[in-house]
């Protein structure tokens, strides 16, 4: 008698505990997309359809404000960290091993593994020592501090593109007298990009979405969304903060979806 393969679907309960999964990860998310429809100021009373909290929001100066903002800086911190994490990447993947390799991988990803309270605070104490020697309260903190946050997330991506990528082009280009830098230019940065684009839409996602962080670092004025919806919901709860994340969320969903299929791209 043939013996029947093992399937993890056929456990008893399995289907249940993968329903249930589902419901807490995307239930509340559905119930906030929905209730940001609401005709009602009540977030628990539904009385029809309507896109008011949407008009509210897109007519509201300050969330205009700290939304060009958090753009600004997600994209500023993102360029950073992509531009530094792919010298990362071509350092680390391009050479024979040599000591103290896996240190600097360690170090390079040691935002992923730390809390992110420990690193808020760090860059906290860190910036303020600046700030009262320099009396500089700018934006380039925050732009700083992101950098730095979202580099391991833009190295992930690249590095395992770099560690697909197969060396016969790059050796093939060297054989025919191209330079280190017109080899680069030409073979290894063509392949690479969905690599680097990828890094960069997680690096501007992890931006966007930073709250601990941007609330310790930032100084007055200097709010972004995450910290505007935060405080807003501090004060007053309202469908129109319904609203603001439904779109927060859409444009995060926008990013995580190009990442991943540029991620999961192959020459």
């Amino acid at each position: 008698m043939a013996r029947s393969r093992f399937a993890i679907g056929r456990l008893p309960g399995f289907a249940m505990m993968a329903m249930l999964t589902f419901a807490f990860l995307y239930l509340p998310i559905f119930t906030l997309v929905a209730y940001s429809f609401n005709a009602a100021a009540s977030m628990t009373v539904w009385e029809g359809f309507s896109l008011r909290w949407y008009e509210a929001a897109f007519a509201n100066r300050t969330v205009q404000d700290v939304s060009i903002r958090s753009l600004v800086l997600a994209v500023s911190a993102a360029s950073i960290a992509t531009a530094l994490a792919t010298m990362a990447a071509l350092a680390t993947t391009r050479k024979r091993h040599f000591p103290g390799q896996t240190m600097i991988y360690a170090l390079i990803n040691q935002p992923l593994m730390v809390p992110e309270i420990v690193t808020g605070v760090a860059l906290l104490i860190f910036f303020a020592m600046i700030k009262v020697q320099t009396g500089y309260t700018g934006l380039g903190y925050l732009i700083a501090a992101h950098s730095a946050f979202c580099i391991p997330f833009a190295y992930l991506p690249i590095r395992a593109r770099l560690e697909t990528m197969d060396l016969t082009l790059e050796t093939a280009a060297a054989d025919l007298y191209a330079t280190s830098w017109r080899a680069f230019r030409h073979v290894t940065l063509p392949l690479l990009a969905p690599g680097i684009i990828a890094g960069f839409l997680l690096g501007f996602v992890i931006s966007l979405d930073t709250v601990v962080i941007t609330e310790l670092v930032k100084s007055a004025g200097q709010d972004t969304l995450s910290t505007y919806m935060l405080g807003q919901m501090r004060r007053v709860v309202t469908p129109e903060t319904n609203a603001i994340a439904t779109l927060f969320l859409l444009l995060s969903l926008a990013a995580v979806t190009i990442f991943f299929l540029l991620s999961r791209k192959r020459v």
